[in-house]
């Protein structure tokens, strides 16, 4: 039989006295959790280990004796010891004495109840018991049945990290305190505190119920019955601004909350949200700081402008050249001709509005950039709205590309069924057989070959303007994809894996110390830090996406059917 018995190594150098922890007996072994020292009522140790079981839900009990024959010179204290088993009761007793400087420790059971106790052997575990009790040990990832036996080491290891987490009030007594038990662990010179802390959780609580009321009142202004008519709703759900500014609103709501995060879980996302709001908000500020030096501002007016007209210009030049022989293609004249002068007759209106808009695009663009302040994030969803905004006659022909070339598409699809003697069934949703008489074959025949001659200059119209608006897409999705690893990423854990990685602890390694016959085997315990992208994996925040879910295979299937392709989001698509 084994034996393994934890030892903080901050105890080390501990005086003599007895030993306090818990004794798992599924896995033979014992957790140290402090050396109390002498002298003492063994009365009053039992009254203060009674209450703090009480408090943690923790069997902690005196396990047995600790000797350090450095201080306590020639004397021996071993038939004490033996007889503060028998007070006690504990089984089995463990003794541990530390031979002067020797790096080798005698560690010995007394078992009372057996006539021939069995021989053991003992495995002496040093672990730091500042980062155990501080670190948070997480379940493997992998959950394969390949794997069960990394989930139960895991849950092996849980049980000592969490005696170890549990006992906080135990290490709350130092051996400065002036009551009658005298402890040595982690904490023995002192309570860790920090002035600065103290001040922040004190001035949190009244910044928190102002934020919770400034937020409430804020939630009931969107939840009003003016923000639900047709137009602020349909801007509500399309503009990718008002989406991260609710979502932004929800993330104030969690971390303005009074209420007490039930794990480790919550605890890390609440961190990660107001880490994430801080470095945003951050960010922000320094964009505005550079918005608004050397009048920046004005100089992205007077550029706005002429690339506006640029723009427009090349787009006409693109028309042009869509009305003669594109790449020698021989298009319909007539078609061509009323699809060209019709684009035109848009892009005219568009330049128009653009140079209606002009003197008052620098005050827009000073009062959009205020907005910065209130995050980054916040400020890219404008300028994908503005992008949105300013290509707005791409997306225009697009659409009238998109249902001309759908129209067409599903009006041969319909007629060539018409040929092979079938038509579509909408109530069952399938394909049936279908007999037509002649005149019916004469119109669809006159019709398909209509439709077929004038597919080619409606397709290239189509495809023009699709991969414009394509262009569009993938800049709004870059910028879009920016704002959800600015929303998603867990800055706070990532931090603080860079930082104190033993507090995100993935297992446990053992180093061998020494190893001596007739001695016990002293290992050294020590945290395996999880992976960075494990960390994003188990802390990533969850995001409302603004690009569409569809596949590889289903996007080009609309695009060769002619169906839209909407980019923006919509409220409730939650993605984590």
């Amino acid at each position: 039989m084994v034996l393994k018995i934890f030892f903080p190594s901050c105890c080390s150098s501990a005086e003599s006295g007895v030993l306090v922890g818990r004794w798992i007996s599924e896995q033979s072994s014992a957790v140290i959790l402090a050396v109390l020292h002498f002298p003492f009522i063994p009365a009053q140790v039992k009254q203060y280990l009674s209450e703090v079981q009480r408090v943690t839900k923790v069997g902690v009990s005196v396990l047995g004796s600790w000797s350090n024959s450095k201080q306590e010179k020639e004397e021996s204290l071993s038939e004490f010891f033996q007889d503060l088993g028998i007070i006690f009761s504990h089984e089995p007793w463990i003794q541990i004495s530390k031979e002067g400087d020797s790096k080798f420790w005698s560690c010995s059971t007394l078992q009372k109840h057996f006539d021939h106790p069995k021989e053991e052997e003992i495995i002496l575990v040093y672990y730091d018991q500042r980062k155990v009790m501080l670190s948070h040990l997480h379940p493997p990832l992998d959950m394969a049945p390949s794997a069960d036996h990394r989930a139960d080491d895991a849950s092996k290891l849980a049980a000592i990290f969490d005696t170890v987490a549990k006992s906080k009030v135990l290490f709350l007594t130092d051996r400065y305190d002036e009551g009658p038990i005298k402890l040595t662990h982690w904490q023995s010179d002192g309570v860790e505190a920090s002035i600065l802390v103290e001040l922040m959780k004190q001035a949190s609580v009244p910044a928190c119920m102002l934020l919770t009321f400034l937020l409430s009142l804020v939630s009931g202004v969107c939840r009003s019955r003016v923000l639900k008519l047709w137009p602020l709703s349909f801007l509500w759900s399309k503009l990718s601004t008002c989406e991260q500014l609710g979502h932004r609103l929800q993330h104030l709501q969690v971390i303005s909350s009074n209420k007490k995060a039930q794990n480790q879980a919550q605890l890390m996302r609440k961190a990660n949200i107001f880490v994430s709001l801080l470095i945003d908000v951050a960010l922000g500020v320094l964009l505005v700081s550079w918005l608004y030096r050397k009048n920046r501002i004005g100089h992205l007016a007077d550029t706005l402008i002429p690339v506006a007209d640029h723009v427009a210009e090349e787009l006409q030049d693109l028309l042009q050249w869509l009305m003669g022989a594109p790449a020698g293609l021989k298009m319909n004249r007539a078609l061509d001709q009323v699809l060209g002068r019709f684009f035109l007759y848009h892009i005219h209106l568009w330049i128009s509005y653009i140079h209606l808009m002009s003197p008052f695009i620098e005050m827009i663009l000073w009062y959009v950039g205020l907005s910065a302040c209130l995050g980054l994030t916040v400020a890219l969803c404008i300028l994908s709205d503005i992008i949105a905004l300013l290509t707005f006659h791409i997306y225009c022909f697009y659409v009238y590309g998109a249902r001309l070339y759908c129209l067409k598409i599903y009006g041969l699809s319909s007629l060539w069924r018409l040929f092979r003697g079938k038509k579509w069934n909408v109530l069952r949703q399938r394909v049936d057989s279908c007999s037509y008489d002649l005149d019916q074959l004469f119109i669809g025949t006159l019709l398909f070959t209509i439709l077929l001659f004038l597919l080619p200059t409606t397709a290239l119209y189509y495809l023009v303007f699709t991969l414009l608006r394509l262009l569009v897409v993938v800049v709004q999705g870059l910028i879009h994809l920016l704002v959800d690893l600015i929303d998603s990423l867990p800055l706070y854990s990532i931090i603080l894996r860079l930082c104190r990685s033993y507090r995100l602890a993935a297992g446990v390694k053992f180093r061998v110390l020494e190893q001596q016959d007739g001695k016990p085997l002293r290992l050294l315990m020590q945290i395996n830090p999880l992976s960075y992208g494990s960390v994003v994996q188990t802390y990533r925040l969850p995001t409302y996406s603004c690009y569409p879910k569809d596949s590889w295979t289903s996007l080009c299937k609309k695009l060769f059917l002619g169906e839209l392709i909407y980019p923006w989001k919509h409220k409730g698509e939650k993605q984590d």
